[in-house]
């Protein structure tokens, strides 16, 4: 089991580091619109978009691993001070809570992805993309984060007691 949570844990440390590069690639495709637009008067209707698009993994992909950082927001007024017995239990409450969490936006993602698949969905902007890779994301971050919190469930259980 645990190194099941320690390959989860490492799959989604290394999607977190090559998704996060593309705040670079966003903030590039914003400055080209920007120059383009005010300094040619050329505005595109691509970059905005994609930028936008670009926007959804670099959010989704870092989730699963900022569980495992605890970098969500939290309320630690209890769990910090916890030891022992109480920290493992508030550990396994959490994780069993995004796991949860992870479940309902997979229920609900999942089908939206393939009906815009099926449909061929596009934006319906002058640019014109197809949408479902953009709304395939949620799904696919979603199972992600449930596996991480499976993992987080799995280090609460078998980390060592601590008083």
């Amino acid at each position: 089991m645990l190194g099941f949570a320690q390959a989860v844990t490492g799959l989604n440390r290394r999607l977190f580091s090559l998704t996060r590069w593309l705040v670079f690639v966003i903030a590039g495709l914003m400055l080209f619109e920007v120059v383009s637009r005010y300094s040619f008067r050329l505005p595109s209707s691509w970059a905005p978009e994609l930028a936008t698009m670009l926007f959804g993994p670099f959010f989704l992909f870092g989730g699963p691993y900022l569980l495992h950082l605890g970098g969500h927001v939290a309320v630690d007024i209890i769990s910090e001070r916890a030891k022992g017995r109480l920290h493992r239990v508030l550990a396994c409450v959490a994780a069993l809570l995004a796991l949860v969490f992870g479940a309902i936006l997979l229920w609900f993602s999942l089908p939206l992805a393939l009906q815009s698949y099926n449909y061929g969905e596009t934006t319906y902007s002058a640019w014109n993309p197809p949408v479902w890779p953009v709304k395939a994301i949620l799904p696919v971050a979603a199972l992600l984060l449930m596996l991480q919190a499976l993992a987080e469930l799995v280090f609460a259980l078998l980390a060592p007691e601590t008083e």
